[in-house]
């Protein structure tokens, strides 16, 4: 049976008026999942047309589980639906799970704006988030760490089996992992080294390192530095200790040990300064008695150059400090500070620093600044972060995006210039 012309344009108008945004999820290897493994949940999020504001994926809990937010930027998809383009947002949930059995993740909302015929529309996605099992591996260790291309490594900042009594050397151990976080990675066990007294500085950890491979192929990863200084306060042979790190390899399936060798510690004794004694010459004593003219004049041309030296130095000092000061506010590292602060620092403090670069340009506020630019991702950006700071937090800023809109070309082209006209009070 055929329809009419009439009630087939209506079907295929009510498909396009239907078109409205929609959202699914899903587990990225989800079988044979141990406790410690990153879990990554993929949410891909579709509007039809593009979107106007980016979706705000929103955190949430989970019990006996660490949830963040990938760092990965966010991937743009495109997929055309009974004739209907829709533009899509790819980001990844990072899920820890900490024990085994079932983990039922929550239904999220999603926040969002799209166009439609060229009208802003927002909008809010529900997605049912899958769930899944934890299961244990037979020869896991207590410690739920689980990783890819674990490596463990140490230096020393000088040799350890040169030192005198009194030395100091310092001892570092990296330890790399791949398919982790860096605040995941467990402390090293450092030991005792008897004999010598040792200090442990606090561990540094740094995600996203980039270091070589087998085959020299790049590899990213989490690192934890751990530091520790060995002091020798007496000769002898000691011995800095072995290390045994315990972890869960994802690739093998099984647990796996990463080893230190134990490292020689010597120490010898400090040498010992030669005493020179006075010697006494009768024979000259009466050689130096009309040497003192000549002792005060050099003294006193000693003063003198000291005085000379002293004002030459402290101009040389100021000199310095100018061209120091003058290096620390050069537009590219003012430019690296306020994209630094940008890119992890709270809402006022970027504000505040935006304040300084655009008065510093000859702007009068950052509305001002931004729209000089001429970037409309700038200016959005802005928009959203003094919609957090005075009205309110239902907006997420993309830190990466902002950062990255601020250029010095950009500031440079869209310096304010000074008025030709006089000022209205101008200061005797």
């Amino acid at each position: 049976m055929r329809l009419p012309a009439t009630l087939l344009w209506a079907f295929i108008c009510g498909q396009a008026i239907a078109a409205e945004p929609f959202g699914r999820a899903a587990i990225e290897g989800a079988e044979g999942i141990v406790p410690g493994q990153q879990v990554h949940v993929v949410v891909d999020i579709f509007a039809p047309e593009f979107f106007m504001s980016p979706p705000q994926y929103p955190l949430f809990e989970v019990p006996a589980a660490l949830v963040t937010l990938s760092d990965d930027r966010a991937q743009n998809l495109v997929q055309t639906i009974a004739d209907v383009q829709y533009s899509g947002i790819r980001r990844s949930y990072v899920i820890v799970p900490e024990k085994t059995g079932s983990f039922v993740l929550p239904e999220i909302a999603v926040d969002l704006g799209y166009s439609a015929k060229g009208s802003a529309i927002k909008a809010q996605v529900h997605i049912a988030l899958p769930s899944f099992e934890v299961v244990a591996a037979p020869d896991q260790t207590a410690g739920p760490f689980a990783a890819r291309n674990l490596a463990v490594t140490q230096s020393f900042d000088r040799s350890p089996a040169g030192l005198k009594v009194g030395d100091a050397v310092v001892r570092t151990i990296v330890v790399f992992a791949e398919d982790t976080q860096a605040m995941l990675i467990p402390p090293v066990d450092l030991g005792r080294a008897a004999g010598v007294a040792q200090y442990v500085k606090p561990p540094s950890l740094t995600d996203g390192v980039e270091q070589r491979g087998i085959g020299r192929s790049v590899e990213t990863g989490s690192t934890r530095t751990e530091t520790v200084v060995y002091t020798a306060s007496a000769e002898g042979s000691f011995q800095a200790p072995a290390v045994s790190y315990q972890w869960f390899d994802l690739d093998a399936h099984a647990g796996a040990t990463a080893t230190l060798p134990a490292v020689d510690i010597v120490v010898e004794k400090a040498p010992s300064t030669e005493r020179i004694d006075p010697q006494f010459d009768p024979s000259g004593e009466d050689q130096g008695k009309n040497a003192w003219p000549v002792v005060l004049l050099l003294c006193g041309l000693a003063c003198l150059a000291a005085v000379v030296a002293w004002q030459r130095g402290s101009a040389i000092l100021a000199w310095a400090e100018r061209r120091r000061t003058s290096r620390r506010n050069s537009p590219r590292r003012r430019l690296r500070r306020l994209r630094t602060i940008i890119r992890v620092g709270p809402d006022p403090a970027i504000y505040r620093a935006l304040q300084d670069w655009s008065l510093s340009l000859g702007f009068r506020s950052v509305s001002d600044w931004a729209e000089a630019q001429g970037n409309p991702r700038l200016s959005a950006q802005v928009t959203i972060l003094e919609r957090r700071l005075f009205r309110s937090r239902d907006m997420q800023l993309d830190r990466g995006k902002f950062a990255d809109a601020i250029t010095l070309a950009a500031t440079n082209k869209g310096r304010a210039r000074k008025s030709a006209l006089p000022d209205l009070n101008p200061v005797a």
